[in-house]
């Protein structure tokens, strides 16, 4: 049977990459299936998901702001004409199922295909759900997960606890430390700090690496620092020092985080899943400056095991030196940290959201019989 097969998400890379993963597993199970991907207009997913692909179709569709602006006037006028567009989608493509990953565009969509009776799952990467996802708990028929304790935010017998999807190369990683750090330029001789602030780049975190670098580099350490494309040219500069590698962005990850002995990240929730992945000792700077302050929560649901480190950005000044040396000094603390985190994750968590919608699509199919 020929499927057809409706996925939205996007505003994020944190929407975006599981929308994509959980597609290519669907494609690599149905060959034959057809694929349509929903967005919000203007956002990244209207680059990212045709370079992956696909075709997608963007709604007139933006959250609301905290503040008062004409954006959030406007708010009422984009959700009917978001309603009505998915309405028409729905119609004229006709899912066997629809797949939400969170982000504006996934509301009025799966809003729709339940009101249609479509075959409907959600995806929920963080540990503090989404108001797009909470609105659509309800409704849709399963909803996965990646941390415990979701019955707080979701009816407890829609929780499949799957995981946050990563990428395949994390899962299967055959290089080793030694040719990764030949490979990147690095230096075999002293231990490796990766910082990692996103695709963009962390203000904080740069600021943070900036200030503190020549403390860093007088523990006999050398950093891997992915500064982000808007931060590149103010911290180049700092590439002349010596066991100092600066770059907007890192394309083999998966050497990069081979080569690391230690990491400095964000915690997004895919950033947070592929860290449980390669099991380095971590030190986790959320970003503050995202909805419901879910960063924060990520990080604390996994320091909180005694599986990584975290600092709040308004104690960095007082708390960094301190803490870093706890991550790259005390031996006994990196194992016990890469051993908790280790525990954490759920490499196949693709796979296992895939299995959830052939369940799904297995359910719709005895019922018309």
């Amino acid at each position: 049977m020929s499927y057809r097969f409706i996925i939205s998400g996007g505003g994020t890379g944190g929407h975006i990459f599981p929308a994509i993963a959980i597609a290519d597993e669907l494609k690599k199970r149905h060959p034959d299936a057809q694929f349509l991907f929903v967005g919000s207009q203007d956002r990244m997913e209207m680059q990212k998901v045709p370079q992956a692909g696909y075709k997608i179709e963007g709604l007139w569709i933006a959250g609301i702001q905290r503040k008062l602006t004409l954006s959030n006037l406007a708010f009422p006028l984009k959700l009917m004409s978001s309603l009505f567009k998915s309405a028409k989608i729905i119609r004229r493509f006709k899912p066997d199922a629809v797949v939400g990953t969170g982000g504006f565009a996934s509301g009025p969509l799966l809003e729709m295909a339940t009101r249609y009776h479509v075959p409907s799952l959600i995806q929920e990467q963080n540990s503090f759900a989404g108001i797009t996802n909470k609105l659509l708990a309800k409704k849709v028929q399963k909803i996965c997960v990646a941390y415990d304790g979701m019955e707080k935010f979701f009816p407890a017998d829609k929780i499949v606890k799957t995981g946050n999807p990563v990428r395949k190369d994390l899962v299967q990683v055959t290089v080793g430390q030694q040719a990764a750090i030949k490979v990147l330029g690095l230096s075999p001789k002293k231990p490796v700090l990766l910082v990692l602030g996103g695709s963009l780049g962390a203000r904080a975190v740069n600021k943070l690496i900036a200030d503190k670098l020549q403390f860093i580099l007088d523990n006999d350490i050398q950093v891997l620092w992915q500064c982000g494309k808007l931060y590149h040219e103010q911290y180049r500069e700092f590439e002349e020092l010596d066991d100092v590698k600066v770059t907007p962005f890192i394309d083999n990850m998966d050497a990069a985080y081979a080569a690391a002995n230690y990491i400095i990240s964000r915690a997004g929730a895919g950033s947070v899943s592929e860290l449980c992945i390669v099991g380095k000792p971590v030190l986790f700077i959320p970003s503050p400056n995202v909805a419901e302050d879910h960063q924060t929560k990520n990080a604390h649901s996994v320091a909180s095991k005694n599986a990584a480190l975290m600092i709040r950005e308004k104690d960095l000044r007082e708390e960094f030196e301190d803490i870093f040396l706890q991550l790259v000094k005390d031996e006994q603390l990196q194992a016990e940290m890469s051993r908790n985190i280790k525990q954490l994750a759920l490499p196949e968590a693709t796979t296992a959201i895939v299995d959830e919608i052939e369940e799904l699509l297995a359910q719709a199919k005895s019922k018309k019989q």
